[in-house]
């Protein structure tokens, strides 16, 4: 029997959990981590201040579907009048829970005070977080950290005692520092520092891959959740080899017939879900196709080829000239 925690009053199971990630974890990408065990997904970080204004890409953003439960909307900003009212407006898609971006490094959201800016600035991160709260009335609150802004300034321990205070519900630490980017290793000891610092659930976020970097971030920091995001590319496996883990089962690691039916699969959700013509919705399924090709013999030229997929038709074409160059492989080692 798989282990539960609980965030709020949302139940949520001890296995893994698919992080936000801009760009990527749209909902095609959620529901397909979902199918394969996935626990909790976030959605991709949507602004605050945007939604304020009502900006035309709210309701894709911030939709929840029954097959995506529990999931959390992510919000950004760092004024907390504007995040109280983006939390009042989201609060009408019924989220399970509201997760606040204070992690993000990218120049953009940095510029603006937001994302891993505030890991710099904890009254305001603590302000925000408040305001947050208050306007979430029952559905709680998270918030996505860093380890600090940089190596001088590893903070998170100090930052998660602050967003305790302000009623955060729980905290998503990712291991590396704001100037770290997603380079170098993430460090596992901060997270167990944080864990150590509040009482409320923390998640573990950062170079979880496969079950046994999963059940070493369990192990070594005593973190009450799992975040995998990069190791879940073209690998939604990762969720239900995690979960068997979990139940005491054994797993098949999939074929690669079995990855090129899924990356298929994802591809017909992608073009399902987009308003864009086959053509541009393509545009989005290409780098899904090529993760899902990595690790492979002569994968590299694949993967650019991926890069040039314009219909699904040439999508089927390529993961069946894939599947014969990978057998061809085989009886010529024999």
């Amino acid at each position: 029997m798989i282990e539960q925690i609980k965030i709020g009053n949302v139940p949520i199971s001890k296995t893994a959990a698919l992080a936000p990630m801009a760009g990527v974890a749209d909902r095609a990408y959620r529901l397909m981590c979902k199918k394969y065990g996935a626990a909790y997904v976030v959605s991709e970080m949507v602004s605050a201040k945007g939604i304020c204004y009502s900006d035309r890409k709210t309701a894709e953003l911030c939709t929840v579907t029954d097959e995506e439960r529990p999931m959390a909307i992510q919000l950004f900003g760092s004024e907390p009048d504007f995040m109280a009212e983006a939390v009042k407006i989201v609060l009408e898609y019924r989220p399970d829970i509201i997760d606040i971006n204070m992690g993000c490094p990218v120049p953009k959201v940095v510029g603006t005070g937001a994302g891993s800016a505030l890991m710099r600035d904890v009254k305001l991160a603590a302000d925000i977080t408040e305001a947050a709260v208050k306007a979430a009335g029952e559905t709680p609150v998270t918030v996505k950290i860093r380890s600090g802004w940089n190596s001088e300034s590893i903070n998170a321990p100090e930052m998660a005692k602050a967003l305790e205070s302000a009623g955060a519900a729980a905290i998503a630490v990712h291991g590396r520092t704001r100037d770290m980017f997603y380079s170098g290793e993430s460090d596992i000891n901060v997270i167990k520092a944080v864990k150590n610092a509040v009482k409320i659930p923390v998640i573990g976020n950062g170079d979880v891959n496969d079950v046994g970097s999963c059940i070493s971030m369990y192990e070594q920091t005593g973190c009450d959740l799992v975040m995998i995001g990069r190791g879940s590319y073209g690998n939604p496996f990762v969720f239900r080899e995690i979960e068997a883990y979990m139940n005491g089962e054994s797993c098949t690691p999939p074929t690669l017939e079995e990855k090129m039916q899924v990356m298929l699969e994802h591809i017909r959700l992608i073009l399902q879900l987009s308003e864009k013509c086959e053509e541009l919705a393509m545009h989005e399924a290409r780098k899904h196709a090529a993760w899902y090709m990595n690790g492979y013999y002569g994968s590299a030229k694949f993967r650019g080829r991926c890069y040039q997929l314009s219909s699904y038709a040439e999508a089927e074409s390529l993961a069946a000239e894939f599947i014969e160059l990978q057998k061809s492989r085989e009886i010529n080692k024999m």
